[in-house]
């Protein structure tokens, strides 16, 4: 095959992995080309909130809040444990000390960084743990982008200008004087933005567009509907890829490298199948089909933590339009979360990955697939569920939301098991009487405490189920986006299995398995080291030139 073009770095993908490989091979003065397999750029980045959690960065410094290299680093072993090359003491030090290159070097950029001062570590008890190492970039006024923004994603994000710091007191506006001013505030936001001419974006959206922005100023080349599908590789180094669609493909070759940056397999149903025993139901983007990993794999790449994703609970859109993801509603008083035979399994306050992998455990024993959230009345009306933002009355129609004027007539709807239902629901009520879940913790960590609703005592993550009309959510374990595929060193290099380094070949992101093992340290932490990796990757590939 001709090789039709040349170029120093060729990235595969337009996420905040590919994108943050792209500005730092460009910044290191390389030639960059950037190939996206779908019609519309920002993967699943663009869908994302958006955070990055990145320890001891100088934006929490700068807001007072303290860290340092070793409490991050003493975190990361605390949270993550010992799972083997993926998530490495050298891999770990090396995103903990690029993080301020990164920050810095996109703030030089014209990223406008925000920090999330409450937001917690996912077990801010451990040693270790702080509060406030997300960052986030601030609202970003799309109409910068000109025409470009039509050809993007940003209508699968949030459409306003919503912050992280946000959401955890919008889900009690009803509820809480806090939460109240935060809505107001938001309001006055968009307001403002409105009234400006502005077309503002937040959380993962306004982090697609400020990436994508500086990547356009930057002078690369950015290809749309232009999948890699094929690496070269010459005595044992990759020196380039084949292209585009099957009509149109075209040959690249490079002189420094390619970096990997196109996504998990979330919608692979074949592979999630095979590796996690279940369909998938995914937020991430639908083009999320793990070609990426598969190119890699087919040049000699090792995979690891195939069976393992950024779980969460999850709503079945039954085939329209992208799956919910139920995070703070599951964590708020007055509901909890039970199995088919109406017996709860797992803190309902718990991280997302952590309740995901519950649910997962549990089901071989008791089926758990699909689970419930059980809610009163108080529930549904006090605290926002983004979850039924896509349309009550069809998961009503389709059995996905269930409401009953009695619990009784609610566990012979869902098919529960009456007197453990029963016995489960007067367990509960007592322990929010008493202010403590013996059973499963609920309300003990801060981080359960984050999405609460601090009106509630004696625990504001407890609230007795009492008050009809009753309503159950149907739960499934769905996700974020796969957190297996090609192992990588400190370097971002793509290793083979017996642990050599792929000469010219790079992965970042949810292409990658992920340095944060098998859980999920904060928030942020899928996107973090996405373009923490991503970062490193453009620029060791840009040292490559001949």
């Amino acid at each position: 095959m001709t090789h039709e073009e040349v170029v120093d770095v060729l990235v595969a993908g337009t996420g905040a992995a590919g994108l943050s490989a792209a500005i730092a091979a460009a910044d290191a003065g390389a030639k960059v080309l950037v190939v996206e397999s779908a019609d519309r750029w920002g993967g699943t980045t663009m869908r994302s909130g958006g955070g990055l959690w990145l320890p001891d960065n100088p934006v929490m410094r700068r807001a007072g809040i303290a860290d340092s290299r070793a409490e991050a680093l003493t975190y990361l072993e605390a949270a993550i444990g010992d799972v083997g090359p993926a998530s490495s003491a050298a891999r770990r030090e090396a995103f903990v000390d690029t993080v301020d290159e990164l920050v810095t070097a996109l703030e030089g950029h014209g990223v406008r960084w925000s920090t999330a001062k409450k937001y917690p570590d996912y077990y801010p008890e451990r040693p270790g743990g702080k509060i406030g190492r997300s960052i986030e970039p601030r609202p970003y006024d799309t109409r910068r982008l000109g025409d470009w923004i039509e050809r993007s994603r940003v209508k699968d994000g949030v459409p306003l200008a919503v912050m992280n710091d946000d959401f955890y007191e919008l889900g009690r506006a009803w509820s809480t004087p806090s939460g109240f001013v935060r809505g107001a505030r938001l309001v006055f936001r968009v307001l403002g933005g409105l009234l400006t001419g502005k077309k503002q974006v937040g959380m993962g959206a306004a982090l697609a567009c400020s990436l994508m922005e500086v990547v356009r100023a930057q002078g690369t080349e950015v290809r749309l509907s232009t999948p890699l599908t094929e690496l070269l590789v010459e005595d044992g180094a990759v020196v380039g890829a084949v292209v585009g669609m099957p009509q149109a493909r075209r040959t690249v070759r490079v002189t420094g490298g390619v970096v990997l940056g196109a996504g998990g397999f979330a919608h692979r149903t074949r592979w999630r199948e095979k590796h996690h025993g279940v369909p998938g139901w995914s937020a991430a983007s639908e083009d999320d089909q793990g070609t990426g990993i598969e190119a890699g794999a087919d040049a000699g790449g090792a995979l690891a933590l195939m069976d393992d994703a950024w779980w969460g609970a999850g709503v079945d859109n039954r085939g329209q339009g992208m799956h919910g993801f139920v995070l703070s509603e599951r964590s708020m008083p007055y509901s909890m979360v039970v199995d088919s035979s109406g017996a709860r399994y797992v803190n309902e306050s718990t991280s997302y990955i952590d309740f995901g992998h519950a649910l997962l455990e549990r089901d071989p024993q008791v089926p758990a697939n699909p689970s419930w959230l059980v809610m009163d009345v108080r529930a549904r009306r006090r605290y926002l569920n983004t979850s039924l933002l896509a349309g009550r009355r069809r998961y009503v129609d389709d059995g996905t939301l269930v409401y009953a004027d009695t619990l009784a007539e609610l566990a012979d709807t869902l098919g529960l098991d009456p007197r453990t239902f029963r016995d489960t629901v007067a367990r509960f009520n007592g322990f929010a009487r008493t202010g403590k879940d013996t059973d499963f913790g609920r309300g003990d960590s801060g981080y359960d405490r984050y999405y609460s609703d601090p009106t509630v005592r004696p625990n504001p993550n407890l609230g007795a189920i009492e008050r009809g009309p009753f309503s159950a959510l149907r739960i499934v374990p769905g996700d974020l986006g796969t957190k297996g595929g090609l192992l990588t060193d400190e370097h971002a290099r793509v290793l083979r299995e017996d642990g050599s380094a792929i000469p010219g070949l790079y992965a970042a992101g949810n292409t990658t398995a992920s340095v944060m093992g098998r859980t999920y340290p904060g928030p942020g932490s899928t996107i973090g080291p996405a373009a923490v990796f991503g970062w490193i990757g453009g620029q060791q590939a840009a040292g490559r030139r001949d």
